[in-house]
């Protein structure tokens, strides 16, 4: 009899929880109007609902959009995100409101470890230190002055790039696109921090960490379920040794005046990212400490060079599968400097085809299906974004890709044609910035938060495509064809990285 009342009370409290949890997940508790979203479990919220379905997320955000609209909430373990969607919406949240939107949640313990407690211009909550430290990047690192100074850089790192495609062409008869892309760019980042060109197998050694950092920050478990303790205990223990590591890796270029075996020093002491670090008082704190100079440099290496590398690899995919695409930018160019000639960065800003194909890579191949999270800047009340609360602290995660492949928004917009950013196309207008007129693909971001550096990395999709395109004329291997199915790390990456058969012109 005791075990039936038992068995009574358990399944009643269980029916009344879940009655519950349906009831706060459809109105998010009642006063804080969250936005609707599908009902989830008791203490799990809908993290389970989406990992049992064991596809990319971005595939359940789509099928959550049209039944929900284009904001919604998930509960995600203890972690409430509120999705948005709607060009409308993330315009007016990041450009027309941007401060309110300005912020970040709560970093998960492992990310607070590689963020040395969010002193990173990505990281950083919205106030003095984020003010300080984006805007000494600003200045040192992308202001034109600073472009034109590092040119060399750039030059040199080319040089090498084309040298060591051709080399690979005659060893193999294919070329990894992907592979050398990822090791031009990190050269340059890394010369444009350090001041310093080092050899390839010591560029190869700094990516790999960063690879190991990037793929231990991407989010676990145990970030929306802070009670695992023994695993987040586990994970925190090989961070900080990854951490270590990634300290250990640095630790010879952070003082100007150490030697370093295969280092060159050929900067101007003041031209590099890390001389305006070493003394740098941002926000209302003392100097940085070695490794927040480290989290700095790391930051701009990691997320310049995926980015990057990334957009060349698409673009030459689309390169390689349609020889019309290729001949149009090989006449352009050589129309600019001629078969001979050298393109330099001057060049690239007044190709309006190279143009078209790198936007047009950017809107078919956006780096991230998501924005970094945001949040409310503002303690207390909820702010409203499309008639709904949305709380400070809350996770704010914008899909822009919808954005891009809306037929709304843009005619046929599975099909791959650079023509539509020339004058007369559905692109034409378009601000990458999203500062001006209808916000219509957001490769950077927008608003406040948008990457700093994005001028920047546009320049180098350019010119390492231009000079790639004007020295070699690009075959699909036949071994290996060209494979647009995507996959997911860091960035949007091709399951099956792009080899290509290259031909000098």
């Amino acid at each position: 009899m005791e075990l039936t009342v038992d068995l009574l009370i358990l399944i009643s409290s269980l029916v009344f929880l879940r009655l519950w949890w349906r009831h706060w997940s459809k109105t998010g508790g009642g006063p804080k109007n969250l936005p609707p979203g599908p009902p989830g479990w008791p203490l799990v919220g809908n993290l389970f609902q989406i990992i049992l379905q064991r596809r990319p997320f971005i595939f359940v955000v789509r099928d959550l959009r049209a039944k929900y609209g284009p904001i919604f909430t998930l509960q995600m373990g203890q972690r409430t995100m509120i999705i948005v969607t709607d060009s409308a919406l993330i315009h007016e949240a990041l450009v027309q409101r941007g401060p309110t939107f300005a912020s970040r949640p709560r970093d998960s313990p492992i990310r607070l470890v590689f963020s040395m407690g969010k002193c990173a211009i990505n990281s950083a909550e919205y106030g003095p230190l984020w003010r300080a430290l984006r805007r000494n990047f600003v200045s040192e690192l992308v202001s034109p002055a600073r472009i034109r100074q590092c040119g060399w850089i750039r030059k040199w790192a080319v040089q090498n790039h084309m040298k060591r495609l051709a080399d690979e062409s005659f060893r193999n008869n294919v070329v990894h696109v992907m592979r050398n892309t990822r090791l031009t760019v990190c050269s340059i980042l890394i010369c444009l921090c350090f001041g310093a060109r080092i050899p390839e197998e010591k560029i190869l050694e700094i990516e790999s960490v960063l690879k190991e950092v990037m793929m231990m920050t991407t989010p676990k478990l145990s970030d929306f379920l802070p009670v695992l303790g023994v695993v987040l205990r586990k994970q925190m223990k090989e961070a900080k040794e990854l951490r270590r590591k990634q300290v250990r890796a640095r630790r010879g270029f952070v003082e100007r005046g150490e030697k370093v075996d295969g280092l060159e020093m050929v900067s101007p002491v003041g031209a590099a990212y890390m001389d305006s670090l070493i003394g740098l008082r941002p926000g209302n704190r003392g100097p940085l400490g070695e490794e927040e100079i480290v989290t700095l440099v790391s930051e701009v290496i990691s997320a310049g060079t995926d980015t990057s590398a990334t957009s060349i690899e698409w673009a030459l995919l689309h390169v390689v599968q349609d020889q019309s695409i290729q001949e149009r930018m090989y006449k352009e160019i050589v129309d600019r400097v001629g078969k001979n000639g050298a393109v330099n960065e001057d060049d690239v800003e007044e190709m309006p085809y190279l143009t078209a194909v790198v936007k047009e890579t950017f809107r078919r191949h956006p780096p991230s299906h998501f924005l970094l999270s945001h949040a409310v800047a503002a303690e207390g009340a909820a702010v409203e974004l499309g008639g709904y609360g949305v709380p400070a602290g809350v996770h704010v995660e914008f899909y822009t890709a919808w954005v891009t492949e809306d037929p709304a928004m843009w005619k046929e917009p599975g099909e791959f044609r650079p023509e539509r950013f020339l004058e007369g196309g559905d692109g034409a207008d378009v601000d990458l910035t999203g500062t001006r007129g209808v916000l219509k693909m957001m490769p950077f971001g927008a608003g406040r938060r948008i990457c700093p550096a994005w001028s920047l990395g546009v320049l180098h999709v350019k010119l390492l495509l231009a000079r790639m395109v004007h020295g070699f004329r690009w075959l699909p291997d036949p071994t290996s064809p060209p494979d647009p199915t995507e996959t997911f790390a860091f960035t949007v990456v091709m399951k099956n990285p792009l080899k290509a058969v290259i031909l000098p012109r």
